[in-house]
Parts: structure tokens; sequence; C-alpha cells
């Protein structure tokens, strides 16, 4: 019988941060492939890009650190599972999945920090 060791991570490191207007955090995650989904914690939007899978971060991730590059947020009081976009540029509406992280230990202490250390 194989062993299961769960080993959570054990320190979140955050290079930026990014408050944004609502429809500026929905533009900003419009790519060329389609729209990334969004996540909500604790009346928090928000979204972040992760480095580069290479030895090092892969490394980093063994030791229980993860790196988010950039997170970007803004206030969203209560969750909803989509948000919509009528963006003119493109001339469509763009839906934008959002997924509840408040059971995840990581994302509710993640959206602690950030209500305690960025400026609203």
């Amino acid at each position: 019988m194989p062993k299961i060791t769960y080993f959570p991570a054990q320190e979140l490191i955050v290079h930026d941060v990014l408050g944004l207007e609502k429809e500026e955090m929905l533009r900003a995650n419009v790519t060329p492939n389609g729209n990334m989904p969004l996540y909500w914690c604790d009346g928090v939007l928000y979204s972040f890009s992760s480095p580069p899978i290479t030895e090092e971060v892969i490394s980093e991730m063994l030791k229980g650190k993860i790196h988010w590059l950039e997170v970007r947020y803004t206030k969203m009081p209560k969750f909803t599972n989509m948000l919509s976009l009528n963006e003119e540029e493109y001339k469509a509406t763009m839906n934008f999945r959002i997924i509840n992280t408040e059971k995840f230990d990581l994302h509710k202490e993640f959206v602690k920090w950030l209500k305690n250390h960025v400026k609203w």
C-alpha cells in the first residue's frame, strides 16, 4: 500500500500587488486563448500569475514555497460564479468564471494579509 503524505504550502511569496477597478480587472484577464478564471474570497475578487516552471521554482515548491508574481484585485462584496463584460473593442460580451476559494487555507490567509497590508 503506498504512503500518502500531505504537505501544504508553508509560505506564499507575493512579488507585486495591483488594485484595479472591476472592469479593468476583467479586461486584464482576457487572453488570446480566452478568459482566465478569477478567484473570490471574503469580499475580494483577484487573480494571480505564477512564474514559469523551472528547476529553481520546483525546488522552492518542494520546500513548501509558492510564488505569485503579480496579484490583481478588486472589491466584490458578494460571490457570484460568473461575471460579464460588454467589450466594445471585440464587439462581444465576455463571460468570466469565478472560483470561490473561501475553503482553501492558502487563499483565506492571503486575502486576510491583503486586507491588512494594502490600502483599499
